[in-house]
């Protein structure tokens, strides 16, 4: 028989699991890289292979690697078996998946060029894409492969790398020219069943601090109807030309009204900076930039680590 002692005695608490949020990549292998190798350096090595792993999407565009960058990222589950890695869906990648022709088809009843419509005065302006294919593609397909008529972005003071999207050097990374409807036999199978698999939110419980919910999407969500948007991206309805949740902008900052009343962390990239507010956590310090550092957050600590960072041990 235990002793009362012994059975008043509280249980071990038992350690929080190690949590890498790691921001959009745009690209860029050598980023990518450094970056692994600085959350491995400063992260206890039993914590690292059991962490749970989540990249918030926009794996392509801008930088030169995109190919590497995808090789890199399906290597990780057999590198690191016990480690749970969660690849979410970026605006870029939905568009980059659209093109090679691995969305799910919508509705019946629709067809993808019905997503055109909304947005068909932009179409001059954007360029889109008028390629082999072109009649059954999603518009944001058609947006990230074509060729944009005003190259300046006044935004962000840059020029536009062949579209919209940026998305030339994607094409180059596969050896096609950008624009080329030989880009669907370049991407390879596996790389085509990295894009059509990747998830477009994910949602972890008694995670990070606080034991709060950890909520992460690419953009964010919109202030009101967070289970009917939830429900949205996991049914990954495509009759939609634009996801708020993956290319939304002030419409996404904030945490919606319906997940204050629970302590929930809400995580993203997307918005080409690092913002902290409460719990509403922005990872995108890159934003594609060249000259722009990459960067990590890891929870329960809420450090952030960047590919620039020297950790080597």
């Amino acid at each position: 028989m235990e002793s009362q002692e012994g059975l008043a005695r509280d249980p071990k608490p038992t350690k929080e699991r190690t949590v890498c949020c790691i921001g959009d990549l745009h690209g860029y292998v050598n980023k990518l890289q450094n970056l692994w190798s600085n959350l491995e350096s400063l992260i206890d090595p039993p914590d690292f292979q059991s962490a749970l792993i989540i990249f918030l999407g926009d794996y392509c565009d801008r930088g030169p690697n995109t190919r590497q960058v995808i090789d890199f990222l399906i290597s990780l589950p057999s590198r690191y078996p016990k480690q749970t890695h969660v690849f979410l869906c970026g605006n870029h990648d939905l568009a980059f998946a659209a093109f090679v022709g691995v969305l799910p088809a919508p509705a019946a009843g629709t067809e993808f060029s019905d997503t055109w419509r909304e947005y068909a005065a932009s179409e001059e302006r954007e360029g889109w894409y008028k390629g082999e294919g072109y009649e059954g593609m999603h518009l944001q397909a058609r947006r990230w492969a074509g060729k944009i008529a005003v190259r300046f972005n006044s935004i962000k003071g840059t020029e536009y790398m062949g579209s919209i999207y940026d998305a030339a050097p994607t094409f180059e990374s596969y050896g096609v020219p950008h624009g080329s409807a030989d880009l669907v036999k370049a991407v390879p199978a596996e790389h085509k069943k990295f894009l059509a698999d990747l998830e477009r939110v994910c949602i972890e419980t008694e995670e990070g601090i606080k034991h709060c919910k950890l909520l992460a999407v690419h953009a964010g969500l919109e202030k009101n109807g967070v289970e009917q948007q939830l429900k949205f991206l996991k049914a990954r309805d495509t009759r939609v030309p634009k996801v708020e949740a993956l290319s939304g902008r002030k419409s996404v900052w904030d945490i919606p009204q319906d997940l204050r009343k629970t302590p929930t962390i809400v995580v993203s990239g997307h918005h080409g900076k690092l913002h902290f507010e409460g719990l509403r956590l922005i990872i995108d310090q890159g934003g594609g930039l060249l000259n722009n550092p990459v960067a990590a957050l890891v929870l329960p600590s809420k450090k952030i680590v960047r590919d620039t960072d020297d950790l080597a041990k």
